[in-house]
């Protein structure tokens, strides 16, 4: 009973440790093409990214996921295991850092004070863990994208995106791989139709070479 006793006072006062991640490094900014040959398109247009939005069930350094084969309302979180910003934070610095390394006038972060064509606002609706069975789960991100004119304050073009990916895993580790995977999937959609809506608007947003 001592060594019972003992053990547990030892394990209070070392709780195991609590992992954190972030969605790791950067992927390569180099797409391919239907031909496989490699496209690299550069954006001419000056750009502000909003801070992006989440509600406040999304607003945590927690790792989220719905039991979808029990009751697909309620949200749970692990308990060793958190982010190392809320969701919104890494996913608005994701996006900056990838327009970026395309955007030959850079981006422009709220609060420099500096004129841009257009604002860039993102609204984020989702981003869990769903277990269909206990063994089978999926990653899911779903955001809204606002082009907002600087001058004028309205929005010029709006569209909602979302990637379901399976994790690899039914854990914690898998919730990450797989959201971190299925955000960069989703801006890489972003970034093509903010290609569209910058050539349609007439300021030749981007140029292919």
């Amino acid at each position: 009973m001592a060594i019972a006793v003992l053990a547990a006072c030892t394990a209070i006062r070392n709780p195991a440790p609590v992992a954190i991640y972030d969605f790791g490094l950067q992927p390569s900014p180099a797409r391919l093409s239907a031909d496989d040959t490699e496209v690299s398109k550069q954006l001419r247009t000056s750009l502000l990214v909003a801070e992006t939005i989440a509600p406040a069930w999304l607003d945590s350094t927690a790792i989220h996921y719905r039991l979808a084969y029990d009751d697909p309302t309620r949200f749970f979180a692990y308990r060793s295991s958190r982010w190392a910003s809320t969701p919104a934070k890494l996913l608005t610095q994701r996006v900056r850092t990838r327009i970026a390394a395309i955007n030959e006038r850079g981006v422009m972060n709220p609060g420099e004070g500096t004129r841009t064509d257009y604002i860039l606002r993102l609204d984020l609706e989702e981003f869990a863990q769903v277990f269909d069975t206990p063994s089978r789960s999926s990653a899911i991100v779903q955001l809204r994208a606002s082009l907002v004119d600087r001058v004028t304050r309205y929005a010029v073009s709006q569209r909602s995106f979302g990637v379901e990916l399976p994790a690899p895993t039914a854990n914690a580790a898998g919730a990450v791989k797989a959201l971190a995977e299925a955000s960069d999937q989703l801006i890489e959609s972003l970034i093509g139709w903010l290609e569209q809506e910058l050539r349609d608007k007439g300021k030749e947003g981007f140029s292919e070479g």
